[in-house]
């Protein structure tokens, strides 16, 4: 395994930190208000808010549940805030948009559209093996479609499960608890794509 570092990986972890903190101090809330409001330990979010602790999926995806936020909006608002060429209009090279990686799962995400753009679109790369639970908070305010582009997804959407091979696609209705689940031996790529649905 290489032990190169890539740097934007760095910086991207740095400006989620901001965010999260960011977001909660919004509220106005305290560690403890947050700790309560997601489910996650406030010595966690105040190690996610040093920069000391990388947050895997889940923990994201409770923590942009107690904000009323997508897990992709709390990322594109990270991605976004300090990337001047995402704000404009144009080309926007593969190697210019940073990839997050979800240090439990090995999960990989690239945002696609810059921060000014309608609608958010991820592409996302979900690793053999590897599951990821959301809660249903995590998809309020929003509308979301799921299409897989390789491989493929088992796709838990509350109680029903849907078996998602190349080409499917399948858009979400009201919030639910939804598990994107890779049981294959082989990487799933799937695109994600997200509008407001109203605002919080």
């Amino acid at each position: 395994m290489s032990n190169i570092v890539d740097p934007s990986a760095d910086s991207l972890a740095a400006r989620i930190a901001a965010r999260v903190r960011t977001e909660r101090e919004r509220r106005r809330w305290t560690l403890a208000q947050l700790a309560d409001a997601s489910g996650v330990s406030p010595a966690m979010i105040s190690r996610i808010e040093r920069g000391e602790s990388s947050p895997t999926a889940v923990v994201l995806g409770k923590l942009s549940a107690a904000f009323q936020l997508s897990v992709a909006s709390l990322l594109t608002l990270a991605e976004g805030g300090q990337d001047t060429v995402a704000e404009t209009a144009g080309v926007r090279r593969g190697a210019e948009a940073a990839e997050w990686r979800d240090p439990g799962t090995g999960y990989r995400r690239r945002q696609i559209t810059g921060p000014r753009f309608p609608a958010e679109i991820a592409e996302i790369r979900l690793p053999a093996g590897a599951r990821v639970p959301y809660p249903a908070a995590a998809f309020a305010f929003v509308r979301q479609l799921v299409w897989v582009l390789d491989g493929r997804l088992t796709f838990h959407d509350g109680d029903t499960v849907h078996e998602l091979d190349a080409g499917d696609t399948v858009e979400l209705g009201p919030p639910a608890e939804r598990v994107f689940a890779n049981t294959t031996n082989a990487e799933c790529r799937y695109a994600v794509v997200l509008t407001r649905d109203a605002q919080p």
